[in-house]
């Protein structure tokens, strides 16, 4: 053979060896199902998402260890959508359309899932929401496994209003500036009003993301529960938290006076904070770490041991769960179970195959998500902070209660239908 000749063969070897390659990554593509995560990593939410990115990672390490999903292992895409809202549905068209994710676990902020939603929507992309939100939506191509109102903030109200809760007869509702609180107090100030509560009573303030000086808002918490039983009512979000709780501590605003019930924080939200002086100060949730039975005990033990091996800050050396993240898994778990009973990541058909899945969860409780409306039934749990920065449960519901995401209390929610509606 001349060098020519010789050269020619080299390349078509090369071309056919590059094309198996080729072949060979494609197919090896094919062989993992991809999954989104769409969590802050940076900015203001990064104190509460990050935690979630991990949890899904956790689960997915569980799950391909087990031999993955239709004998395919899942490969996790994560990005940062930095607390940056329009980024949250950039970052979403990006899985859907260049990484082409079968699904998405992300956001926590129900800014960040009304920026996602369109995009979900116009791509028939499916996402998985795991944290408490203020209903008033419901979108085929969402699945809640957070709590709607009335598996929250409804019975949390209720707690307070009770003789065993303190008997408040003064409301403060005070939250961040975004859809989720200013929703939600719309709907608690609805519900204070049906139980006799008038305006006179309901003081309702919004600080901006980020916020840091609550200084002056503490001080008229004060001024306004010399007026009757008070009791707050949180929607603070993110890492304004810390300087909230710091604030109350150093104001001297103990629980037995005015006491706080918060939705939007947990154990990890009170990690960085003195919790001696916010003893007794409320949460409500649909799990704690410190519900005690053995599916919560291998579920704390499978996310220390993981955080220590992929060692997590923080969690590497006090590993710590809370309500998202129980709610993450259960999401991912359905997730996985719904696949495979519609032998397909095809978004419709594991749409179906969601109605009634159930999931035997960390909480203590077999949770079904409902045949029908997209949201798990979940128990209640509202726990007092103890000194160590964990909750004792002070009240609970019998078990599971199904979730209502249009509330009663909003007028001409009666006349919409519990499931989504097809577009």
């Amino acid at each position: 053979m001349n060098r020519r000749g010789h050269l020619k063969a080299v390349a078509v070897a090369a071309a056919i060896a590059t094309g198996a390659l080729t072949l060979a990554s494609q197919a090896l593509a094919a062989d993992t199902i991809k999954v989104g995560v769409l969590h802050s990593l940076s900015g203001t939410m990064a104190i509460s998402e990050t935690v979630l990115k991990d949890t899904v990672l956790m689960a997915i390490d569980e799950i391909n260890a087990h031999g993955g999903v239709l004998g395919k292992q899942l490969e996790p895409v994560v990005v940062d959508p930095a607390s940056n809202w329009p980024l949250f549905a950039d970052k979403a068209k990006q899985l859907l359309s260049q990484d082409k994710v079968a699904v998405i676990f992300g956001c926590w902020t129900s800014v960040s899932r009304k920026s996602v939603l369109p995009v979900v929507e116009e791509l028939n992309g499916l996402l998985f929401y795991p944290v408490q939100y203020e209903g008033e939506e419901l979108s085929k191509n969402v699945f809640y496994t957070g709590a709607a109102p009335n598996q929250q903030a409804i019975p949390a109200v209720d707690y307070l209003m009770s003789k065993e809760g303190g008997g408040a007869k003064r409301w403060v509702l005070l939250g961040t500036d975004y859809v989720y609180p200013r929703t939600t107090n719309k709907i608690l100030r609805a519900y204070l009003h049906s139980k006799g509560v008038k305006d006179s009573d309901i003081d309702e303030k919004y600080t901006p993301f980020g916020h840091s000086d609550y200084q002056t808002i503490v001080a008229d918490i004060k001024k306004f529960s010399t007026g009757g039983k008070t009791a707050v009512v949180s929607t603070i979000n993110g890492d304004s938290n810390v300087p909230f709780y710091k604030e109350l501590g150093n104001a001297g605003l103990k629980a037995k006076d005015v006491p706080v019930v918060a939705f939007s924080v947990g154990e990890e939200e009170l990690r960085g904070v003195d919790t001696k002086p916010l003893v007794g100060h409320l949460a409500a949730w649909n799990y704690f770490m410190s519900i005690k039975n053995p599916t919560n005990t291998a579920f704390i033990k499978e996310w220390s041991d993981y955080a220590k091996a992929h060692n997590i800050p923080g969690h590497k050396d006090k590993p710590l769960t809370n309500d998202p993240m129980e709610a993450t898994y259960i999401g991912i778990h359905m997730w996985k179970q719904a696949v495979e009973k519609a032998k397909s990541t095809d978004v419709d058909k594991v749409i179906k195959a969601m109605a009634g899945q159930t999931f035997k969860a960390p909480d203590g409780f077999t949770i079904e998500m409902d045949p029908k409306n997209h949201h798990l039934h979940k128990p209640v749990f509202i726990g007092e902070i103890r000194a160590d920065g964990q909750f004792n449960v002070v009240w609970k519901t019998p078990g599971p209660i199904k979730a209502k995401p249009w509330s009663p209390y909003i007028e001409g929610n009666d006349k919409k239908p519990d499931e989504p509606v097809k577009k």
